[in-house]
């Protein structure tokens, strides 16, 4: 089977990897990875330890804490992150919906992030958000 081509613009590779080179121990998914992970990697992270995880990386767009590449790959891999335990748990809720969507996006413009992350931030704090108990982020 020949090489596979990735449409114009993705981006997604180059941006993880700016990640990891801003955030020291974080996991970084590649797209090579992510279908890996479909195939038996490593188990998706519990829910809610994956939404205090997305939950942490929507305030540090929101605070602008750390460069804009930082950032975009937190996110990106917060939000990955997020789906993969949404998947794995079958939750199937409105902060669930929003990270199976905003994760496949790129590349993220600053204002998308933000937006993105100020919506996370109002679907985890909300008292209905279907979620399941403790799955808040712990002060």
């Amino acid at each position: 089977m020949g090489p596979r081509f990735l449409p114009t613009g993705f981006n997604r590779a180059a941006t993880m990897a700016a990640a990891a080179a801003c955030t020291a121990g974080a996991v970084v998914l590649t797209l090579s990875s992510a279908r890996a992970a479909v195939m038996g990697a490593p188990k998706a992270l519990p829910y809610a330890e994956a939404v205090n995880r997305t939950h942490t990386a929507a305030e540090a767009v929101l605070e602008g804490a750390g460069a804009e590449t930082c950032l975009r790959g937190k996110l990106t891999n917060a939000l990955l992150g997020l789906s993969s335990s949404c998947e794995a748990s079958g939750e199937r809720n409105p902060l669930c919906q929003l990270a199976d969507k905003a994760a496949v996006i790129t590349p993220m413009s600053l204002a998308f992030m933000r937006d993105t992350a100020t919506r996370v931030l109002a679907l985890i704090d909300a008292p209905a958000a279907g979620s399941p108990q403790g799955a808040k982020p712990q002060p």
